[in-house]
């Protein structure tokens, strides 16, 4: 799927979890925890793409989330797509191809998904608010970019990077002191996992079994018939997925609001019905 999809998936999956664990477990979040968690996700369902790099020096190509911080992301695009590509050649087998890129690999894999949450987690634990501060600048920069493709093309990298920035000041400034904010690394963590179901769902599918072989490859790609694979790009992509996910996020935004709402202000009215 393309940049939005993957963005507005994090986001409806991290919001009706968070509903579905405020009805049925009684595990209630602050409004800011709600929204920071949905930026994270939306933001880590991205991360993988950073295996799409583009023309660095011509700030051109690559994945939606490579343009996130202009050449900067790129760069680390870049970066990320070579290392992708060394781990597929150092462990293909003799019936995995010979591969000049390495899109949808490493960073496709359930390993992947699980070093981001571990190391988002390790990070928040080791170094505090600095360390939320960082993530939530970077995630709340790839949400931006995904959640509103079409106005961070216009507004460009250093707009974003602002508008990132000034989210994390404000996370910071309202969090209640330094501890480890687990879900931090929770959220990053579905936000990569949530970007693969949404890779598998097409044609060309993602490696989901790696590390383990199935036969004599190491690296087969696990999708879905074409005949009834999501085209990326398509109408069922953007018309149906998108407007699905949206409307599963606002749902699950008023679901959650709701007992807030009639908590603050049903006491009030009821309390003027007396008289």
């Amino acid at each position: 799927m393309m940049g939005p999809s993957h963005a507005l998936s994090g986001a409806a999956a991290w919001l009706a979890g968070s509903w579905a664990l405020d009805q049925y477990a009684g595990y209630h979040q602050s409004p800011l925890a709600i929204s920071v968690g949905a930026l994270v996700c939306a933001g880590g369902a991205l991360l993988p793409d950073l295996d799409l790099s583009g023309r660095v020096t011509t700030n051109q190509g690559g994945a939606t989330v490579a343009h996130t911080f202009g050449v900067f992301s790129l760069f680390v695009a870049e970066v990320i797509e070579k290392f992708s590509l060394g781990v597929y050649t150092a462990t293909r087998l003799s019936k995995d191809p010979r591969r000049n890129n390495g899109h949808r690999t490493f960073t496709h894999t359930l390993p992947f998904a699980a070093l981001v949450g571990w190391g988002t987690t390790a990070l928040a634990a080791h170094f505090g608010k600095w360390a939320v501060v960082a993530i939530v600048f970077l995630m709340a920069g790839m949400a931006l970019r995904g959640l509103f493709e079409e106005w961070a093309e216009r507004a460009g990298w250093v707009i974003v990077a602002l508008a990132s920035g000034g989210i994390a000041w404000f996370t910071a400034a309202n969090l209640p002191g330094d501890r480890g904010y687990p879900m931090l690394g929770f959220a990053a963590g579905v936000g990569c996992f949530v970007h693969l179901m949404g890779d598998i769902v097409t044609s060309a599918g993602v490696p989901i079994a790696w590390p383990i072989p199935t036969g004599r490859r190491m690296w087969r790609m696990i999708g879905i018939p074409n005949a009834i694979a999501v085209k990326v790009g398509g109408k069922v992509e953007v018309l149906v997925l998108r407007t699905a996910f949206t409307i599963i996020s606002l749902l699950a935004i008023a679901g959650l609001i709701a007992p807030w709402a009639l908590h603050r202000f049903a006491p009030s009215t009821f309390a003027g019905s007396d008289h």
